[in-house]
């Protein structure tokens, strides 16, 4: 781009607010999250880990003891300031705990969800925030295990390739230095001692090449130099190699913690990313910029992979398909002879979802599938997995930029897991490719609220004014597409002042009034629900406000499979993904 273009561009862009506030049907209208940073501690799953909860404390309100005491969990002698033996054991115990074939590495790799992230090297915003190496560190910290790396030559040093988003005002930083982040990473894994069971997984790498033969061959020096040993070069046994000539097939656990490439396949004329459409939804200033990014991409033909690169796509190389033959035929016409990825975008994809999900799905049972954000995601908003997830695409890249509604569930779908969780029996090879299968029983969820202590105050805002309520989503995948989403909340906590005291006596557990940032609800939320084993609860508590939007004040989500019964106290974390000393204490029923 010559510097007038990059001039004008850069003028546009300023004007850009890509966090306003405008109609977006397609997302959640809880959606919000905040800036993800070195901090953040969910997202990927390790959130669920166990912790020290001396060197965690979370404070229990008198209320919520008073409470417990009531039933019978807690005696007098908890009701003090302290954290008894007691009520220790009970925070203690985790609100999820994956079951332990989930956690089983014995599987084929295709039959695993991966924790994974878009364009891994942004801080913000995608077509002109800052790249950063150290956002390779927080990603896999919080529990990602597939990264992404957009590599492009250096025309400043040749023989140092960058990693930027291309055709962008996106700041680039040098690929040596995110090789050299992800090896320290893995490095400090190794040392880690092993926490319940817990081990480091394989990180999958997507690899996106814009160098030319000269930069590739710098791409393959570097990441052989830095990584060592710990990078995948060759087949671990040549029997799994072959898998697609009746072989049998790599296993997770064949991968050991080792760092495993995704190199692109080119096809002959290879179709136009249709996630760069505009949508409706666009301002005028985001469409302009869309567009010249198009046309900047569309002039730029994909680089040849030389053979060097090549050979490190062990068992995965990408290929954006040009027509349905990988899904009706289960191979793709003039594609590599063996270990096929189908890298699409989250559009591209859900043409094909309404009719042929089942189709897809098998495929997904044998092969690799990366699903990514549409282009018009500039401002790192994120596709919605879980209908993704249900035709079994182990690779739902997400945008790792801002702790939403995505994440929270990304979060709750590899809790407590190194990254892999085993699919659905029907998502698997010999599966029936659909979740929904005939007959399948209803279910009920009683959620049973107690209460919460610690509720973080609005910026700005003293506790008076501080009015919580909790507000719960069953979420499930549908038809196609489609997110069955249904909400249920508390009424909103305010504590009685003297005269309501005088007049109706006192109010919540045995008599307690707590200050309103430790509200009392103790009520049930109700749902019913077709049973399969993708069904999610997102929890948030917000603040009801006059004359204003309600905030969200604290999240957490979780995989209903994994919930554990009886009483639980729920860590919840702000929009950031940062720990609070926030706990919610409910009880999760699930009933045919």
């Amino acid at each position: 781009m010559t510097e007038s273009a990059r001039s004008q561009l850069s003028s546009r862009m300023a004007g850009l607010n890509p966090f306003k506030a405008k109609s977006r049907r397609e997302d959640d209208e809880d959606d919000v999250g905040e800036e993800i940073d070195g901090n953040s501690y969910a997202g990927g799953g390790h959130s669920a880990l166990p912790i020290d909860i001396t060197q965690h404390p979370l404070r229990v309100s008198h209320a919520l003891r008073s409470f417990l005491c009531h039933k019978g969990l807690l005696g007098d002698d908890d009701l003090g300031d302290s954290l008894s033996p007691s009520l220790i054991t009970l925070l203690n115990k985790p609100i999820v705990q994956p079951p332990a074939h989930i956690l089983d590495r014995s599987h084929p790799l295709p039959e695993y969800f991966i924790s994974s992230s878009h364009n891994t090297y942004l801080m913000a915003h995608q077509l002109f925030g800052a790249s950063s190496a150290g956002a390779y560190e927080t990603t896999l910290k919080a529990g990602a295990r597939c990264i992404e790396i957009d590599a492009w030559d250096n025309t400043d040093d040749p023989t140092e390739p960058k990693v930027t988003h291309g055709y962008t005002l996106v700041s680039n930083i040098p690929f040596r230095a995110v090789c050299e982040t992800i090896r320290d990473v893995i490095d400090r894994e190794a040392a880690a001692p092993v926490v319940q069971g817990y081990a480091p997984a394989p990180i999958l790498v997507s690899l996106e090449n814009h160098c030319d033969r000269d930069g590739q061959l710098r791409l393959v020096q570097i990441m052989k130099d830095i990584w060592g040993e710990r990078l995948l070069s060759a087949p671990v046994r040549r029997k799994g190699h072959e898998e697609q000539e009746g072989g049998e097939p790599i296993r997770l656990a064949d991968l050991g913690s080792k760092i495993a490439v995704i190199v692109e396949y080119h096809l002959p004329d290879e179709p136009e990313d249709s996630s760069s459409s505009s949508s409706s939804d666009d301002s005028d200033e985001e469409k302009q910029a869309r567009e010249e990014y198009k046309a900047r991409k569309k002039a730029t033909p994909p680089s040849i992979i030389i053979p060097e690169l090549a050979e490190l796509g062990v068992y995965a190389q990408s290929v954006k398909p040009r027509d349905d033959s990988w899904y009706i035929e289960g191979k793709i016409r003039n594609g590599p002879p063996e270990h096929h990825l189908i890298n699409v975008s989250e559009s591209g994809l859900a043409s094909h979802m309404e009719d042929h999900a089942v189709e897809i799905a098998r495929h997904n049972a044998r092969h690799l599938m990366r699903v990514y954000p549409k282009g018009t995601r500039v401002s790192s908003r994120n596709l919605s997995p879980i209908p993704f997830w249900a035709i079994g695409a182990q690779i739902c890249a997400l945008n790792w930029q801002t702790f939403g509604a995505s994440m929270q569930l990304n979060d709750a779908l590899f809790a407590g897991t190194a990254g892999y969780v085993l699919k659905p029996p029907a998502l698997r090879h010999g599966g029936s490719g659909t979740l929904s299968a005939p007959g399948a029983r209803r279910k009920t969820l009683r959620l049973h609220v107690a209460g919460a202590t610690d509720v973080p105050l609005p910026t700005g805002r003293d506790d008076g004014d501080l009015k919580p309520y909790l507000t719960c989503t069953l979420l499930q995948p549908g038809s196609g597409t489609e997110l069955i989403k249904v909400k249920r909340k508390t009424k909103a906590y305010h504590r009685r002042n003297a005269l309501t005291m005088r007049l109706l006596g006192p109010a919540g557990v045995a008599g307690e009034n707590p200050v309103q940032k430790d509200p009392v609800w103790d009520e049930v939320l109700e749902w019913e629900f077709d049973d399969n084993e993708m069904v999610f609860v997102r929890m948030l508590i917000k603040g009801e406000v006059s004359f204003s939007s309600n905030p969200v004040l604290a999240v957490a989500a979780v995989r209903l499979v994994y919930v554990q019964p009886g009483w639980r106290f729920v860590r919840m974390f702000d929009l950031r993904g940062h720990e609070t000393t926030c706990s919610l204490l409910v009880n999760f029923e699930v009933q045919d």
